[in-house]
């Protein structure tokens, strides 16, 4: 996988096959398509962003209609509500009306007032209004 992003990670070969280092879980994760995808969010929510490490969650679990399912991201604010939700999938999946109603249905557990479905190449972000059962498209990710 090449891209200019690839001097901001660390990657180590381990019994063949190539991992990258994330710097939340403290260790190095097999690289897979979506897993590139969700540590290039990753660095751009802690370095561009500046959303603190602290309070992101990677693969988190949740229950949703009696099934095992995982939030990609989760950042939470700092009363330690959930803030953003984002649901990341691999270059070559498109992000359609499937991912975004995907992300939609995650948070319905989580109740985060913004979400972001993204694959790397596009990114798209809303803002939840639960009150008045709303949802606004946004042009950019949200400010911490």
């Amino acid at each position: 996988m090449t891209n200019n992003l690839e001097s901001r990670f660390k990657f180590k070969e381990i019994e063949g096959k190539q991992h990258i280092y994330d710097t939340l879980r403290n260790k190095y994760i097999l690289l897979t398509p979506e897993e590139w995808v969700r540590q290039n969010m990753l660095w751009s929510l802690i370095n561009e962003l500046k959303y603190p490490k602290s309070l992101i969650k990677l693969e988190g679990g949740l229950n949703y209609n009696k099934l095992q399912k995982r939030t990609d991201i989760v950042v939470f604010d700092r009363t330690g509500k959930p803030f953003l939700l984002v649901e990341c999938k691999a270059q070559e999946v498109p992000i359609d009306q499937k991912v975004v109603e995907q992300a939609s249905r995650y948070n319905l557990i989580h109740k985060a007032p913004y979400i972001c479905v993204t694959n790397g190449v596009k990114t798209f972000c809303f803002h939840i209004d639960f009150e008045n059962n709303k949802t606004t498209q946004l042009k950019q990710l949200p400010d911490f």
